[in-house]
This record gives structure tokens, sequence and C-alpha cells, in this order.
């Protein structure tokens, strides 16, 4: 279980959240929707102890995350695997160095071992015939792809975290990343890997999530599943969300 309660942050004068308070399952599909420097991606930076809260506590399977030391989030982290949404994949390293990185740098694993973890997670994303390849080389699908892998690579987590993981590719590419999340997290709860995905993409949510958290202003002002998102008075959600009337047909 992850819960945050009365959790505030501010930069300067700019309230980023205030007061937040939310809880979730490892195993929920969520999508954690706003406008542009809402709030979103920090909600997965405080998840992940990248950022401490001004005030509240954030409580990761009932430990407080906000006291702990890095040597504690570590072990934290490792619940977790989170997609940046530029990918930060190291310019420098083909496909195969970016995916072996982190098994190099936090394992014990001989070359041979990550050589074939590498290789198998670059068949689960359908991407192996790209393991030579460099960064400047890959489409943005493909990019996203390697940065899933390079994710997974050195842990089995709990949830998955996505930052804006469709953003700025084409329909088609966006519609192939979120078949892709939903491969991710297929099975059935308890059991299954769920994820927290940020978006301002409405209709791209839709595909994936079963619960949507709306943030404005710091605050959440809306948590629920997609038909009662369809059915909300605010007139400003509603503007927001104006894709999905025209995507189900309905108003």
């Amino acid at each position: 279980m992850i819960e945050f309660k009365n959790v505030m942050l501010s930069y300067g004068d700019h309230v980023v959240l205030d007061r937040v308070c939310f809880r979730c399952a490892f195993h929920e599909k969520i999508a954690v929707l706003g406008g542009s420097g809402g709030g979103k991606t920090t909600i997965l930076k405080l998840m992940l102890g990248l950022v401490k809260p001004d005030s509240g506590q954030i409580l990761v399977d009932d430990q407080d995350i906000t006291v702990m030391s890095e040597s504690e989030l570590r072990d934290v982290r490792m619940k977790f695997s989170i997609v940046f949404q530029e990918g930060a994949l190291f310019d420098s390293m083909n496909v195969k160095e970016n995916v072996a990185f982190s098994l190099r740098e936090f394992t014990k694993s001989t070359e041979e071992e990550i050589d074939k973890r590498v290789r198998d997670l670059l068949k689960i994303l359908k991407i192996e015939d790209a393991i030579d390849l460099m960064p400047e080389e890959l489409s943005g699908g493909m990019q996203r792809r390697v940065a899933i892998a390079r994710s997974l690579a050195a842990c089995e987590p709990r949830m998955m975290l996505y930052d804006e993981a469709t953003t700025g590719l084409d329909p088609l590419t966006a519609d192939n990343i979120c078949n892709l999340v939903n491969e991710l997290s297929r099975g059935e709860p308890p059991g299954r890997v769920g994820f927290i995905i940020v978006t301002h993409k409405v209709t791209d949510a839709a595909k994936v999530a079963e619960r949507y958290i709306f943030i404005r202003n710091g605050n959440i002002i809306f948590d629920g599943n997609i038909e009662e998102l369809k059915k909300t008075k605010d007139t400003l959600l509603r503007k927001f969300i104006n894709e999905l009337y025209i995507s189900h047909g309905s108003a």
C-alpha cells in the first residue's frame, strides 16, 4: 500500500501540492491527469524519495519514507520501476549497454547472466534486433521501449511508474506503448504488477487505466473510474477531458 497524508510541497511562492491525500495498492492501474506544471511528475518523485515534501507523510508498506536515509530508500525504490518522459538513455552507450547498466552497477551478476537478462528483456519488448544500435538511431517509440527495459533490468517491481509515456509520439506509436503498458500489467489483482502513469493525454490514459486522479492547483479534485470521470460536473475538468466524449461518441 502507498499512502500520501497531507503532503505539501512548494517551490518558492508556487504551491505544487497542497495537503494532498490519497492511497493506492501496488496492483492498481492509475492515471494521474492534469495540466503542465501541475505536480503530476512530482508525485512520482515523492513516491521514490527523490524529492522531500515540506510537510506530511508518504507511506510505502506502512513505512514513512520522508524520514528515510538514502541507503534506506534503496530498498523502497526497488519496489518500483520508473520510466521518465525523456527516457534518459546514455548517448554514448548502445541499447545493450544501456539496459545492462543497472545490472552492472547494482547486482553481482556475471557477464553471461547480464547478457541473457538483457536479451530476454529486449525480446519481451520486441526490440531484440536493436541490441547494437545507438540511441540516436532509434525512433521515439523504440527509445521508450529501451527505457522500460532498462528500468526492469535490475529488479522485479511491484509497480511501474510512467512519466508522460506517450508524449511526443505519433498516434500509432503511442498506441503501441499503451498496449505495452497493459501487457506489462496483465493478470488479476492482487498478484499483478500495477502502474501509475502521469499524463495530459486523456485518450491514452483511457486505454490503460482503471482509476483516474486529476490534479489542479495542487489539489486532487477528482478520484474515480472512467464512468465517474465522464459524468463530472466540474466545468474545467469537462473541458480537459473533452476528447473522451468525442472518442466515445457521447456528451
